[in-house]
Formats: C-alpha cells, sequence, structure tokens
C-alpha cells in the first residue's frame, strides 16, 4: 500500500514587516491638522504667564499639598476653595508635581487636551460624514478664536470641552455597536466632565440621550435601559467627590468658595446652576467672573447674543454655514431608517449646538463668551459636514444646486462684518474674503456646469480658505496677547478688548509680589499657620504662587464670602496662626475687600493692629500691611 502525502503548500502572500504600512493621504492631512493645532496651542505658551491666578494658586496649592489637590483649595492651608470642582486642576496639579510648577507645565495639558479634542472630532466626523468633512471640521473648530484661547489658558472650559468630546466618541460607539459598556462609558465620562465645571457638562446630554434613544440599534426597551444604567453610571462618576466633601466635617476640610453656607449643593445648584441661569443668588458675586449678571460680560441675553459685540468675533465666524449645513443634512437623511448612521450625526451635532446655543443666548446670570469654547465642535462639525450636505444636495436638482454658493456668500459676508468690527486690524482681509468668495463660487457653479473634478478642487480648497482667513487671523492674535485674568477673549487687542467684551483681562491674572515684602513675612512669620491674610484673591493669589505656603484668602475669590467672619478671624488672631494681613490691593489684587465680614474685619483691624511701615521690607510710600502679632493670646 502506497501512502501519498499531498505536498502542496497554499499560497500565502509574503508581507515584508521591513516597509511600515502606507499612510493615505488622508492620513497626511489629518496629522497635518493636528501638527498644526499642536504648533498653535503651545507656541509662545510663556506670553500667558500665570493665567488666570485664581486657578494657579490652586494649581500650586494643589502641586504642596494631597488635601489642597483633593480639594481644590487655592492655597496649601486650606482655608478656602475655588468655585469649581478640581477635575481640570487634578491634571493641571499632577503636571506640576512632575514636571516643577511653571507657567508651562500648569498650561501643557491644556493644549494637550485641545489637540485632542480636535482629533477626536476628526475622527468622529470621519466616521459619520467622511474624509472631507472630518478635515474641514477639525480645522474649523481648531481655528474657533475662542478655541484657540481657551487651550492655551487654565480655565476648567479647556477639559470640560475635551471631556465632552470623548463622551461623544463612546457615545458613536454604542450607536455603531449596541454595546451597554459603550453607552456607559459614555455616562462615566460625562460624570467626570461634571467635576471639571459642574452643571454646565450636562449641555451635551440632551443630544446624548436624545440621539440614542432614537437611533440606538436594539429595541426600544431595551435603549431605554441602557440609557437608565448609562444615568446611574453617570451619577456615581459625577457625585463620588461630591458626596466625600458632603460628608467630611467642615471642621477639617477648606470652606466652599462661592457659597453663603459652605455647602458643596448650594455651589452645584446656587452659584454654578441657578445663578448661571436666572442671575445671581450667591455671595456677592463669588468666583471668577465677578460680581453682576450676564449682562456685564456677555451682552444682553437674547437669541442673537452669539452674534453680538462681545461674542461674534468668539465664536460665530462658522455659524451661519453650520445652520445651512444642519438644514441641509437633515433634508437629505429625511427618509432615512431609524438608526440611519447619517441622521444620527446630525441629530448629536445639531442638538448639541443647539442646547449650548440656547443655554448660553438666554443666560442671566455671569455668562463669559469663552464659555462658548463647549459650542465651537458642534459648529465645526455641522460646517465641515454641512458643506458636504449642501454639494450633495445641489445633486438632487438643478434649482438647488446654488445652495452651496449662497451658503457661502452668507458665511463670507458674516465674516466681513464680523471684520469690520476692528477696521483696523488686516484691513486687506475684508477685500480678500470678498474676493474669495466670489471666485470659489463661480468654481463651485462652474463646476456643475461642465462635471470638472479638477474645478470643484480648487473651488473647493479656495472657499475653505476664505471662510477660515477670519478665525485663523483672531486666533493667530490671540496668540500675542498675552491675556491674563478672569475676563478674557480672543482676536487682537485693541486696548478695549477690540471685541467688546470687556477688555484684555480682568480679575486675577499677571500680578506679582514684591521680593522685599515676601522675603520680610517669611521671616517674621514665626510659628503662624498662615504667611498672610488677604481680602480676595487677587490679593491672595500672588502670595501663594510666589511661596507655595498657605495663605488665607479672606472671602474667596473676591473677598465677598462668610469665610471668616469677624469672630472667627479674631479667634485666628488670638490663636497666633494669623500675624500679618494686608488691606487693600497691595499684593497686587483688585481692590478693598467686599461684604459679608471682611468690611467688619477691615475696620478692627485698621482700629487695632499695628500698620508695618513699607521702609520695614524696603518698599516705599504707604503701606497697607498690618502686624497683629499685639491682638495674640498665645504665650511661648
Amino acid at each position: 500500500m502506497s501512502v501519498l502525502v499531498d505536498l502542496r503548500v497554499e499560497h500565502v502572500p509574503v508581507v515584508d514587516v521591513r516597509r511600515p504600512p502606507r499612510v493615505s493621504r488622508s492620513g497626511w492631512i489629518t496629522a497635518a491638522i493636528g501638527a498644526l493645532t499642536a504648533v498653535l496651542y503651545t507656541w509662545n505658551l510663556a506670553s500667558v504667564g500665570m493665567a488666570n491666578s485664581y486657578y494657579a494658586a490652586a494649581v500650586k496649592a494643589g502641586s504642596v499639598s494631597w488635601k489642597a489637590m483633593f480639594f481644590g483649595s487655592i492655597d496649601p492651608g486650606n482655608f478656602i476653595t475655588v468655585d469649581k470642582p478640581p477635575a481640570a486642576l487634578w491634571v493641571q496639579s499632577l503636571s506640576a508635581r512632575i514636571f516643577g510648577f511653571s507657567s508651562w507645565s500648569m498650561l501643557l495639558p491644556e493644549a494637550l487636551a485641545g489637540v485632542g479634542s480636535v482629533l477626536i472630532l476628526h475622527h468622529l466626523v470621519k466616521r459619520w460624514a467622511g474624509d472631507v468633512a472630518a478635515h474641514l471640521a477639525a480645522l474649523g473648530f481648531a481655528l474657533t478664536p475662542v478655541a484657540l484661547l481657551m487651550f492655551r489658558f487654565n480655565n476648567p472650559d479647556a477639559f470640560l470641552t475635551f471631556l465632552g468630546l470623548a463622551g461623544a466618541w463612546a457615545l458613536w460607539s454604542a450607536l455603531e455597536t449596541g454595546r451597554t459598556r459603550m453607552l456607559l462609558a459614555a455616562g462615566a465620562i460625562s460624570g467626570l466632565a461634571f467635576q471639571a465645571k459642574m452643571l454646565q457638562a450636562f449641555l451635551v446630554l440632551p443630544a446624548f440621550g436624545l440621539v440614542y434613544l432614537v437611533a440606538g440599534p436594539p429595541k426600544l426597551g431595551r435603549r431605554i435601559v441602557q440609557l437608565a444604567l448609562a444615568g446611574l453610571t453617570m451619577i456615581v462618576s459625577a457625585g463620588w467627590w461630591v458626596a466625600i466633601v458632603a460628608l467630611w466635617p467642615a471642621s477639617s476640610r477648606p470652606f466652599i468658595g462661592s457659597t453663603s453656607d459652605n455647602s458643596i449643593l448650594s455651589l452645584i445648584f446656587g452659584y454654578n446652576g441657578l445663578a448661571r441661569l436666572f442671575g445671581r443668588t450667591g455671595p456677592g458675586g463669588g468666583g471668577p467672573g465677578g460680581a453682576g449678571g450676564g449682562t456685564g460680560f456677555g451682552g444682553t441675553p437674547d437669541w442673537l447674543r452669539m452674534f453680538n459685540v462681545a461674542n461674534g468675533s468668539q465664536i460665530a465666524w462658522l455659524l451661519p454655514l453650520a445652520l445651512f449645513g444642519l438644514l441641509a443634512g437633515l433634508w437629505l437623511t429625511r427618509k432615512g431608517g431609524r438608526t440611519d448612521p447619517a441622521r444620527a450625526g446630525w441629530l448629536l451635532w445639531g442638538g448639541w449646538a443647539l442646547v449650548c446655543y440656547v443655554v448660553f443666548s438666554k443666560a442671566e446670570g455671569i455668562y463669559h463668551p469663552y464659555y462658548a469654547v463647549q459650542l465651537a465642535p458642534a459648529v465645526g462639525a455641522l460646517a465641515g459636514a454641512g458643506v458636504v450636505a449642501l454639494w450633495k444636495l445641489g445633486r438632487t436638482s438643478t434649482w438647488l444646486r446654488m445652495t452651496l454658493p449662497a451658503a457661502l456668500v452668507v458665511s463670507a459676508g458674516w465674516a466681513v462684518s464680523l471684520l469690520d468690527r476692528t477696521p483696523a486690524f488686516h484691513a486687506w482681509l475684508r477685500p480678500a474674503i470678498v474676493g474669495g468668495v466670489v471666485v470659489a463660487s463661480a468654481g463651485i457653479w462652474l463646476a456643475w456646469q461642465f462635471r470638472n473634478r479638477a474645478l470643484l478642487l480648487g473651488a473647493g480648497a479656495v472657499a475653505a480658505v476664505t471662510l477660515l482667513a477670519g478665525p485663523a487671523a483672531y486666533a493667530v492674535a490671540t496668540i500675542g496677547n498675552g491675556q491674563t485674568g478672569s475676563i478674557v477673549t480672543a482676536g487682537p487687542s485693541t486696548g478695549g478688548g477690540g471685541l467688546g467684551g470687556g477688555g484684555r483681562g480682568g480679575g486675577p491674572g499677571g500680578q506679582t509680589v514684591d521680593a522685599g515684602l515676601l522675603a520680610y513675612l517669611q521671616a517674621n512669620q514665626g510659628d503662624a499657620a498662615y504667611l498672610v491674610a488677604a481680602f480676595g484673591s487677587g490679593s491672595s493669589a500672588p502670595f501663594i504662587i510666589a511661596s507655595g505656603e498657605p495663605v488665607m484668602t479672606i472671602g474667596g475669590f473676591n473677598g465677598g464670602d462668610p469665610a471668616p467672619t469677624l469672630e472667627e478671624f479674631k479667634v485666628l488672631v488670638a490663636d497666633g496662626k494669623v500675624r500679618f494681613i494686608v488691606l487693600g490691593g497691595m499684593g497686587g489684587g483688585q481692590g478693598g475687600p467686599g461684604g459679608n465680614g471682611s468690611g467688619q474685619i477691615t475696620s478692627w483691624v485698621t482700629q487695632n493692629a499695628k500698620a508695618v511701615p513699607a521702609s520695614a521690607y524696603g518698599g516705599t510710600g504707604t503701606s497697607s500691611l498690618y502686624d497683629l502679632a499685639s491682638l495674640s493670646e498665645r504665650t511661648d
């Protein structure tokens, strides 16, 4: 018997492991967009300095004290917290612990969050609407002036936006697969976003819930259960830190800044909640944003607020195009099935934009134009995908072929109108935009007539450059502004802010402490728990940043919080925990103290304490430093 053995070997493709995989043209464009974003968001970061020194002081405190880092205290002595939850501060403080505290180490995580946000948006739009839409969306978002401003700053808005996009990524994966775990991930990320800026993080949730309820793959009953589980996950993710703070004995934790009753729930639902929508309800205006209502910073609340002098040049460059695109996209997908991903994308980004637009436009409390960075990803997505949708709409009928050129003309006209608000800034841009949109519109029309792909690509490139020229110019101008403080705006500096937003900076920003004064305090502090006491963060933050030592911030951000009361302060002085106090703005602050006990403390100090002459620490003129040692009852 013979045994036949088949020695034939099936053909196996030979893979050259030495050759790296080829990167597509789209991949190179994506990499270029990421690189451009990284350069813009990190270039000349030192010009921002300590940015908002209120939060910079908290970062410095977190780099010194783990307890201060956990609670978000403004100083290592844990006297009072800042007015926001600490998630964004955690990242910045960890960076400061790794690389040493500096402007660069504090702001680098913000810039990286910006690059990540742009790339996540690109990825999501590519999965939804294709390469061209993704490239345009990412560029539009990256070059939005308010985005560049905030991703180079230490306010919590940068991480709020990044986490919102990360949550959208998880949600989109749930839409594609129907898997519960991805929806739970979206809930967990949304809860973490809450710990960056409280209730503002939830502005994207109506869009998240709507799009999954409408377009999620499972049956309705399972979709409802999945959303309920995601909601519970979000509550746990958002609430664990809140629960710890609420249950922690008030005597051994810092006072909750921007509240009148030292309650974290008051901060959530009061100053950072209903007060934002309906006007001030907290003590003295509270945190960054200062006293007063929204009309002081973002203009009068109305439906066109995002287009007004304060907000328009920050966020509204592509809003008309985004609206045209949204209408076109919804019309094109009107007959799609329930789970149609194309329609789901329009619901997601349209819902995101709508809720943010309505809340920001109608908020009667404190509203700053830079809040609109949360709106920027949706505007970029709708504008980028909208261009493609408008082109497809033109293919459906001859009379609709002019919708894309019309949208370009309207958007370019709006860009020229925005530039008219700063007529001295690059005056050549306005005629260039007019010429560019004429060429682009004519090129698109001719491409329709002759069905010429090369002509279409050329016209599209001209259109993209034309519409992005204005926001790009404002974004680049922002890099050189070097704005600091709690009230900052993007764009060219014109002495009055250039944008109607209240000027270049405001509130605690780039203040410094006299070296002789700091040395005097350190040499004479003795056994006092606090290096010095000061009214408001404008006065205290420079001392904290310069020394990294406990500094008592009387009254919180602007001196308006009841922390401490006069009686409590007397006890601290009697116990020898406070020896020196600065009155007014000697430390670089914002002026005199606020109410709620601060004025009483001022009167008591001036009547009973000893004024320290400026000559004692090498200064000149009138000193605002007082020595409380004679009022202490402690004996060594």
